[in-house]
């Protein structure tokens, strides 16, 4: 199975249920579990899988994307051959809404065109699981499927294997435009066999803030780790060269995840703390989300709070959310008296 399959990442959808973690960046950019972005689970379940040739169709604020995936070294793409391919959307002056992806298909038609591979896996850029992508094949194959969906308890998850020919029949006749891929499924059902493949294990589809921090929170449960974070397929993302965290005498450390580069003085508990992140002396911070290069002053609290990158917290501040809904802060703010450091 392995190189029969092209992968397509869908890095087009927007949503305001998670901003404001999307003002600046795109949800496949959007920071997860200390280290990680959210298209670094797919993409990481690609090649995981043996694809060796990736193409990503971003639609608005993808800097931070583009960033992050640079040239697709540390997902073994930067190739000579087949490697990672990002196509921006091209956009039509005299049309005012964005084009949909698969009129963005239907533009960089050349890449599905001079590629081998027999098989296209179209894929979500913000659902969290462990995937084989080859036992999906492998029963698309045997069951002589046109369509393959990806469920979860009969639910769809937005994420495909097509039969590369039948992909290209659709783009090459310009009479059918479709918005969506599920739109383009449903027009294939009607004349092609389709099935759906269960996927079982951990699974976290994150389209909300709501969906984003229960997700972060079920990470710190060592069973979901277990099927997330496997050895034999591991979670790739962009290497960064920083020192380890520094924990003072007056540090306490209960359930959390701590990334690398962070200074500990305060006492943190149930949360997730990102690279480069400095918690003051007697600052308290439980149940929390602080992305990268946050400050917290001492003796300030914080339960149930979301914090963007470069985030600072004055001294002797409170801030407090939901379990369900947790309070959080746009990239930038400082809260409280300003601070030099």
């Amino acid at each position: 199975m392995n190189n029969q399959m092209l992968g397509i990442i869908d890095a087009c959808t927007t949503t305001s249920s998670l901003q404001p973690l999307t003002f600046y960046r795109s949800i496949a950019a959007v920071p997860f579990a200390g280290r990680y972005r959210l298209i670094d689970f797919m993409l990481s379940n690609m090649v995981n899988s043996g694809v060796q040739s990736v193409a990503i169709f971003p639609k608005n604020r993808y800097r931070a994307l583009t960033d992050h995936i640079g040239s697709g070294k540390e997902w073994d793409l930067d190739r000579k051959r087949d490697g990672l391919f990002i196509f921006p959307p091209v956009k039509n002056d005299l049309k005012l809404e964005d084009p949909s992806l698969i009129a963005q298909f239907r533009y960089h038609i050349d890449y599905f065109l001079r590629s081998k591979q027999d098989y296209v896996i179209i894929a979500n850029s913000y659902t969290i699981c462990t995937i084989d992508f080859n036992q999906v094949l492998k029963r698309h194959v045997a069951q002589g499927a046109v369509v393959t969906s990806v469920v979860s308890g009969n639910t769809p998850l937005n994420i495909y294997i097509i039969n590369k020919k039948a992909l290209l029949d659709i783009l090459q006749n310009e009479t059918q435009d479709f918005d969506t891929i599920t739109e383009l499924v449903h027009y294939l059902s009607s004349s092609s066999k389709v099935i759906t493949y269960e996927q079982n294990g951990y699974l976290s589809q994150v389209d909300s803030l709501e969906a984003y921090y229960k997700a972060s929170m079920d990470i710190l449960s060592a069973e979901t780790w277990k099927q997330l974070f496997l050895r034999t397929r591991p979670v790739y993302t962009k290497t960064k060269d920083e020192p380890p965290t520094r924990y003072a005498k007056t540090a306490v450390v209960k359930n959390s995840m701590i990334a690398n580069g962070c200074v500990i003085e305060g006492h943190v508990e149930n949360s997730i703390i990102f690279r480069g992140v400095k918690i003051g002396k007697g600052a308290v911070v439980k149940n929390s989300i602080v992305m990268q290069k946050g400050a917290i002053l001492e003796n300030s609290v914080l339960n149930y709070v979301v914090l963007d990158k470069d985030v600072k917290i004055g001294s002797h501040e409170e801030l407090n959310g939901e379990p369900n809904l947790p309070r959080v802060l746009a990239k930038g703010t400082v809260q409280g008296a300003l601070m030099n450091s």
